[in-house]
């Protein structure tokens, strides 16, 4: 993965010099440009299209590179006008490192069924170079030729046979090996081996493809144990909500000071049961300007009975956490038992 800064948006000497060694593996090469939120919108439309033009230079390639835009880190937004841009880079990335398994599976299959290929049409061109050879006399000069004639050989061969013209290796180079060698000493085509490289072209290897796992199979069995999906509530949508590493802090082993939200929590209209929705509570979470992978994180502590709303209490939690991290701690895995103190945790579902 190579990050780019938005603030400067150019590539170093050093920096396309590192590019231009990856040559060769470019399907493995993620452009993110980070920290976008440091600029304003139309600094970042400057800066992206300098860095799609500067790369265009480094990279060569006919294909526009993907660059995932964000800021990809878990502070608050510096500029949150492009909010909805970041997070959905963001889940665009993600769900590209999480294809990368499958993809290199894929990758190893088509190169197996290329060289495959190429065996087959090399046997048959080797092959066809044998039974042209002499017994006895005139081997040098007929050797000389064939070499000669190797397009309208592999014109032949191509006609008799109906391997494709892309599978037979470039006359130029493939004439500079056969100078060095001795045509008397090819060995015959092995028929039997070539039918068993069609088999295995034909029916094993479409075989094979089909047990790699489909994109929504690629998500590892202990990184799914790993998400907790909850539904209802806005900042869910139809996601799932990771939880992060965190500490418990000195500062979390004191209650929740419930009174301090009592006034806007009100002010959002919480409903006849004291609760109020996804929707009420996102404008308010949304205004700390945490990424939304944070803010879904807060609201699966704060949501502690999982039915998608929050009460005054659970409101409180929230806000709290909200603080938390506005004051540079980390958020803890669980909540502590000190801000549920008092609260009719019977009540709640685990």
């Amino acid at each position: 993965k190579q990050c780019i800064n938005a603030e400067y948006g150019d590539i170093s000497d050093e920096f396309s010099q590192t590019i231009l060694a990856c040559k060769g593996n470019d399907t493995k090469i993620r452009i993110v440009l980070n920290k976008a939120d440091k600029v304003t919108n139309q600094q970042l439309m400057r800066v992206y299209g300098a860095l799609m033009w500067s790369l265009g230079k480094v990279l060569g390639t006919p294909e526009v590179a993907r660059v995932y835009i964000g800021s990809f880190w878990d502070q608050p937004y510096s500029n949150d006008e492009n909010r909805k841009l970041f997070e959905m880079e963001e889940e665009d990335l993600f769900k590209d490192i999480q294809s990368v398994p499958r993809g290199a599976i894929i990758r190893k299959l088509n190169d197996l069924i290329k060289r495959s290929r190429l065996a087959k049409t090399h046997s048959y061109i080797i092959a066809h170079l044998k039974n042209e050879m002499p017994a006895v006399f005139g081997k040098e000069a007929k050797q000389k030729q064939l070499i000669n004639n190797l397009p309208a050989i592999f014109e032949q061969i191509q006609r008799a046979t109906g391997l494709p013209a892309g599978d037979f290796p470039n006359i130029q180079e493939f004439s500079e090996t056969l100078k060095k060698c001795d045509f008397s000493k090819f060995k015959p085509m092995n028929q039997a081996m070539v039918d068993a490289l069609d088999k295995m072209i034909s029916t094993e290897l479409p075989r094979l493809m089909a047990q790699v796992p489909q994109d929504q199979e690629v998500f590892h069995e202990e990184y799914m144990r790993n998400l907790n999906k909850r539904e209802g509530g806005a900042l869910y949508d139809d996601d799932t909500t990771p939880f992060g590493l965190g500490e418990t802090l000195d500062i979390l082993n004191s209650a929740v000071p419930i009174n301090d939200y009592q006034y806007e929590f009100e002010q959002l209209g919480p409903d006849a049961d004291g609760k109020i929705n996804g929707t009420q509570a996102k404008k308010p979470m949304q205004d700390s300007k945490l990424p939304n992978t944070t803010l879904k994180r807060i609201w699966a502590l704060g949501d502690y009975d999982k039915d998608g709303k929050l009460d005054i209490r659970e409101f409180s939690i929230v806000k709290h956490l909200i603080k938390l991290k506005l004051d540079g701690h980390e958020l803890p895995v669980e909540l502590p038992k000190i801000w549920l103190e008092g609260l009719e945790i019977d009540d709640f579902r685990r």
